[in-house]
């Protein structure tokens, strides 16, 4: 792994750890409520989206067929995987909020602390690596027949 792969596996726990730094300042800073919010709507999702990366970019998009923009597969590889971290960082902030909140222990602090560990122990997995395209059998072909025969 080089090292530039490396800084860029880590920002979302170097976030998630800024996020509960930020908790030291004041309760209506707006740098306080940027760190926090900013690592909540994308930090979690994009740990798991980096982790599923290699699995995610075995099948690149396809374009519509009318126009072939050679720019479409990138573009739009990066849109999927934005959303994608997005919508996890909400459902991963959801699932925890639900869960501290059954167990009755919920706080703020608790939900952030408990998303940055699950950031950082995901940021620190193996890569899930991408299974090997599935294999389709030709289409099956109409028996043959003599001429002049019965069948």
């Amino acid at each position: 792994m080089t090292p530039q792969a490396l800084v860029v596996r880590m920002l979302p726990p170097f976030a998630g750890w800024l996020a509960l730094a930020a908790l030291a300042l004041p309760g209506g800073s707006p740098l306080r409520g940027a760190a926090v919010g900013l690592f909540l709507a994308a930090g979690p999702g994009a740990a798991l989206t980096g982790l599923c990366g290699p699995a995610l970019a075995a099948r690149p998009a396809e374009g519509p067929v009318e126009g072939r923009d050679a720019g479409f597969a990138r573009g739009s590889d990066r849109l999927e995987r934005l959303m994608l971290a997005v919508l996890l960082s909400i459902a991963a902030v959801l699932l925890v909020g639900t869960v501290l909140i059954a167990v009755g222990v919920f706080s703020g602090y608790l939900v952030l602390l408990t998303l940055t560990v699950l950031t950082t122990v995901t940021a620190l997995c193996p890569r899930l690596r991408a299974s090997p395209a599935r294999r389709t059998l030709p289409a099956a072909s109409p028996p043959t027949t003599r001429k002049g025969s019965a069948l």
